[in-house]
């Protein structure tokens, strides 16, 4: 049985009826629950309106160039140190420049790399504090440091070397990877799939600063189209006047029991007070492990489901998330759903063992089904969305 609850200060408790459709592979029931926290920990009420939630900062970062200024950054770019980016490099990049990650504003220097490890959390100039849980880090080797010298500024390409981005006001710090692996995972286990692809053949630098798009990242692969960015996001949610967009990740394709869980979910929020909701369905699109089902056939499943009805059209925005994967559990679902708030979700729905896997060498899961939920619960900068867990059983 698959059960939801929303948590928000809403003073009234509802209670979502059960369905006994045998056809769903899993039945919701959606209460609506205030729940007793300590004073620090309470969550304030969200206020019915038709405004989409503030990006974090308070305004939407984006790294492109100017198209007037895109030749001379281009004409500068050449003349620069070059370092040659990996594809998750390139999908970090695409992150950055998008604003997903807003307001962060480049590869990390290491303040906010040894603030992302260490608190899960990034401190802005005027006090506040934003969420970032996961490292957005550009690692380069010793040649290339070498290479780097004394320079300011370094210019990133493709694998086919045309020029990205320029990397600006750099700084070069230690790539502590044990350290990195074991904030991030909670273990230093072998055989973590994003570590192996990415972290321990990478090199032992780390490279930050401000970043400067000269060409959007684009994949070629028919599936360009689904990739909106938070604010080509917020511009779909604004004309379709939503007043509440709820987001939902998938990393496989959808099933019956998530499609009523998504249905439901908008009825309640209706019976809130919302006017129209709409569904943010957000797979993701970066590097994952070599046994999840592909995007390809994900997105056509995703069409699917809008075309035959499942999924009503007019109140479903389908689009591509393009962080790559980390299958970090607890850690890594508080970027999930920071990068949602990037793009105009206020409610985010979180179900079991959320960006988990099963441990690398032993016979269990990494990390505790219900930690994800309960984390995102608490964790610092996520006060202002409003968290939908539910769970599936048996």
């Amino acid at each position: 049985m698959a059960s939801l609850s929303i948590k928000t200060s809403t003073p009234h408790p509802q209670t979502f009826p059960k369905s006994t459709n045998p056809h769903f592979a899993a039945v919701v029931n959606l209460p609506l629950r205030h729940r007793r926290r300590p004073a620090p920990k309470i969550r304030h009420a969200t206020r019915i309106s038709a405004s989409l939630i503030d990006p974090d900062g308070g305004k939407l970062v984006d790294l492109f160039v100017n198209v007037a200024e895109k030749d001379t950054a281009l004409s500068k770019a050449l003349n620069l140190p070059k370092i040659k980016l990996s594809k998750i490099d390139l999908q970090w990049l695409h992150v950055l420049s998008e604003g997903w990650a807003s307001p962060l504003k480049g590869f990390m220097r290491q303040s906010e790399f040894l603030q992302t490890l260490h608190f899960n959390s990034l401190r802005l100039e005027n006090g506040s504090v934003v969420n970032m849980s996961v490292p957005i880090v550009l690692a380069i080797d010793d040649a290339q440091k070498e290479r780097v010298g004394s320079g300011s500024s370094v210019a990133l390409v493709d694998q086919k070397d045309d020029v990205v981005a320029i990397l600006s006001n750099i700084e070069i710090y230690k790539h502590n990877k044990e350290e990195r692996i074991a904030r991030t995972w909670g273990t230093t286990a072998p055989g973590l799939p994003y570590v192996e692809e990415a972290i321990t053949h990478a090199g032992n630098w780390l490279i930050g600063g401000d970043l400067e798009v000269i060409n959007p990242v684009k994949y070629d692969d028919g599936l360009d189209r689904f990739r909106l960015s938070p604010a080509q996001l917020r511009h779909e949610f604004e004309r379709r006047n939503a007043d509440a967009v709820f987001a939902f990740q998938l990393r496989n394709p959808v099933h019956n029991g998530h499609a009523l869980l998504m249905t439901d979910t908008r009825r309640r929020l209706l019976e809130m007070g919302y006017k129209n909701p709409v569904l943010l369905l957000h797979p993701l699109g970066g590097y994952t492990k070599a046994d999840d089902v592909p995007l390809s056939w994900r997105m056509k499943q995703h069409e699917k489901v809008l075309e035959d009805g499942v999924l009503d059209p007019e109140t479903t925005v389908v689009s591509i998330f393009p962080s790559p994967m980390h299958y970090a559990g607890p850690t890594e679902v508080q970027w999930h759903a920071k990068a949602r708030i990037n793009a105009g979700a206020n409610f985010y729905i979180v179900g079991r063992d959320p960006a988990g896997m099963s441990h690398p060498i032993e016979d269990r899961d990494l990390y505790d089904a219900d930690h994800g939920k309960k984390v995102l619960s608490m964790a610092p900068g996520l006060e202002r969305l409003n968290i939908l867990p539910f769970k599936v059983n048996d």
